[in-house]
């Protein structure tokens, strides 16, 4: 087995097998990401082409933003019944046939069919769900900061992929600016298929961090389908402060990040005179910037006190949506705004993924953070669809920015009433 004679080889200089996973992995949620924001950069193309409105495209966007997220505590179940693998190369080829079917279309319907539902579903298989469940595996140590290179994924497949996309566009038409997805597609399900494992066990290992002389665990055995244990699980937090502070602060993530600006900023920075591929390369800006911040943050967030990270995020990310309508879209205005809405994108995930595994302990926190993110997948659908409901009704996506940005500025308070690490261990031992 390839696998095993890399982790062999690695053993013998010191390095866990873990970081060729977490590699892998890395690369995977990168392509969906990618896959995901794609659709952003292909709206005003479409619209031209087929005379589609800005409303009609984003209520599309929206339902490949509600899978994305609603898919998350399923996921965990797929994976737990048919492991990592599997599901993920199952998930690359549905985003690969989607990509390349999508190039025929000629009905708004077929668009909804294949960038909606099947994006949708096969981004899901492989969102943060995933990340967090790999990090749990296979990383006793560094767990914080393998969750915001994961989560960073997400800017550096912004990052790579979409000036690339832009500038495909126009030169060549939209239809070609899918074939780099598709190729990173083939790739991900080859390198999962040779090199991606379920549990450290199927090696002889320990996760990275556990103690030496730790009996190496049993392969555990494929879980059954049960498609009732999310809805159980989701029942049981419900009733949880925490949970619902969770859930409504990453709602407001969503809400302030994919749906509204990588699914808008390009058409945004065209109705103010700058063009496709300087607008993304400005979100590639932003992904660099982000890459730093999220995996700063997955650093911080093992060493300081997670809900003051968040106030912090949310408040910095809600005035800079206040402050992007003044930046008069300038490379200066822009870079500034990149500066400072970029650093903390997606940064809010690791110090959320902390909170719930220190208030619902590490066993339920991958299926708790399922449904977490499904509501930030809905804050998502409903921003990539409201924002472009603006954009048609008063011709400004103004609005929707304010909203956004205030929504951040009631998150970042509302994250501080959170129970505080010491009281939630606390009541973990005696529940």
């Amino acid at each position: 087995m390839l696998s095993q004679r890399i982790s062999t080889s690695l053993g013998r200089r010191g390095i866990h097998y873990a970081w060729v996973i977490a590699a892998v992995t890395f690369f995977a949620m990168l392509t969906t990401s990618a896959a995901l924001g794609l659709p952003g950069a292909m709206m005003q193309p479409l619209s031209k082409e087929f005379g589609w409105t800005t409303d009609q495209l984003s209520s599309v966007f929206a339902v490949r933003f509600a899978l994305f997220g609603l898919l998350g505590p399923f996921a965990a179940i797929f994976i737990a019944r048919f492991g990592l693998p599997r599901i993920m190369v199952a998930a690359a080829s549905l985003i690969a046939v989607a990509m390349v079917l999508a190039t025929g279309i000629t009905q708004l319907w077929q668009l909804f069919l294949l960038w909606g539902l099947m994006l949708g579903c096969g981004t899901g298989l492989t969102a943060l769900v995933l990340g967090a469940m790999v990090a749990n595996r296979w990383f006793t140590a560094n767990r914080g900061l393998v969750v915001g290179m994961f989560a960073a994924s997400t800017a550096t497949g912004q990052l790579i992929f979409l000036p690339l996309a832009a500038w495909i566009i126009e030169h060549h038409g939209w239809r070609y600016a899918v074939i780099p997805i598709f190729i990173a597609c083939v790739i991900v399900a080859a390198l999962v298929t040779f090199f991606m494992r379920n549990h450290p066990s199927e090696l002889g290992l320990l996760s990275l961090g556990e103690p030496e002389g730790t009996a190496v665990p049993p392969v555990p055995a494929a879980a059954p389908l049960n498609f009732l244990g999310p809805f159980k699980v989701l029942r049981e937090a419900s009733r949880n402060r925490t949970f619902w502070i969770l859930a409504a602060s990453f709602f407001i993530c969503g809400l302030s990040t994919n749906g509204l600006l990588q699914t808008h900023f390009i058409s945004l920075c065209s109705d103010n005179g700058l063009s496709a591929v300087p607008a993304a390369s400005v979100l590639s800006m932003m992904g660099a910037f982000d890459l730093v911040g999220t995996t700063l943050s997955g650093y911080l967030s093992d060493r300081y006190d997670n809900r003051k990270l968040l106030f912090w995020y949310y408040g910095l990310r809600g005035l800079s949506l206040f402050w992007l309508p003044y930046s008069t879209f300038t490379l200066y205005g822009l870079a500034t705004f990149a500066m400072f809405y970029g650093l903390d994108w997606i940064a809010t995930v690791p110090p959320t993924v902390k909170l719930a595994a220190q208030e619902f302990g590490k066993e339920r926190a991958g299926m708790i953070f399922g449904w977490v993110f499904a509501s930030h997948q809905l804050g998502a659908a409903v921003a990539a669809y409201g924002a472009g409901l603006t954009r048609t009704l008063l011709l400004t996506y103004n609005p929707a920015l304010f909203a956004a940005g205030a929504a951040c500025l009631v998150a970042a308070v509302s994250v501080l009433l959170i129970r505080r690490q010491a009281a939630a261990g606390a009541a973990l031992k005696t529940a």
